[in-house]
């Protein structure tokens, strides 16, 4: 209740006072209660504010090093990419360069082919002439040598082979220098993962750790789960 002096009475004789009026005792202990929540509650929005400044903060630090990565990662596809148009390359020229030796060595064969079907011609005129000059008979053995050298052919198949096995040893290196391009681009992405994982759970414990001591300062589930949704 509030209570008044009466009009004109004064503790100072000669001055005459206004009603003046007074708080209770139990009121102002509640109004300065009251303001030290309000205070309090203040504190605490100003703290959430700024937590939440210093994530929004931390978002944008992670978007910028996904469009690093993405950055990074599009580099090493148009690396890659360069490096099997050079292949590719080298294979199209290597293929021209060895139809190209085939040809020269087919010609070659077919040369020495009719060359040597010359000399044994020229080599049975001989053993003709020979035989009428000689007048002897041939004995068995002779005959079988001639039989075998008749149906002896040269085996025009070591160069084939050899150019195959040059094609599959360049192949087989191609392949080798692939797998350690691609097991170097997969362990230094596994390292960068790894690395930001762990930053992430550190980043969620202590701000689980901060939700625990200060519950009026939590955030929704949300956020965390947002910080690991941008590095999928």
């Amino acid at each position: 209740m509030e209570e008044t002096l009466p009009a004109g009475s004064s503790s100072c004789p000669g001055v005459d006072l206004a009603p003046v009026l007074l708080i209770p005792e139990g009121v102002d202990i509640h109004r300065k209660r009251m303001e030290k929540d309000l205070n309090e509650l203040q504190a605490l929005i100003e703290a959430h504010f700024e937590n939440r400044k210093k994530e929004e903060e931390e978002l944008i630090f992670l978007k910028d090093r996904i469009e690093q990565r993405r950055a990074e990662r599009a580099e090493q596809q148009r690396i890659r990419s360069e490096r099997e148009k050079e292949r590719q390359a080298r294979v199209a020229e290597e293929k021209a360069r060895k139809e190209e030796e085939e040809a020269r060595k087919k010609a070659e064969e077919e040369a020495r082919k009719k060359k040597a079907f010359s000399n044994m011609l020229h080599f049975g005129g001989y053993l003709q002439k020979t035989e009428k000059k000689s007048g002897k008979k041939q004995t068995e053995r002779e005959k079988k040598k001639k039989i075998l050298s008749e149906r002896r052919r040269p085996l025009n198949i070591d160069h084939l082979s050899e150019d195959k096995l040059r094609d599959k040893a360049m192949d087989l290196w191609q392949s080798i220098y692939d797998l350690e391009a691609e097991k170097f681009d997969l362990q230094d992405k596994f390292k960068r993962q790894k690395y930001e994982i762990n930053v992430l759970r550190n980043r969620v414990s202590d701000h689980q750790k901060m939700n625990q001591a200060s519950p009026a300062l939590s955030l929704p589930l949300s956020v965390p789960c947002l910080l690991f949704s941008l590095l999928e």
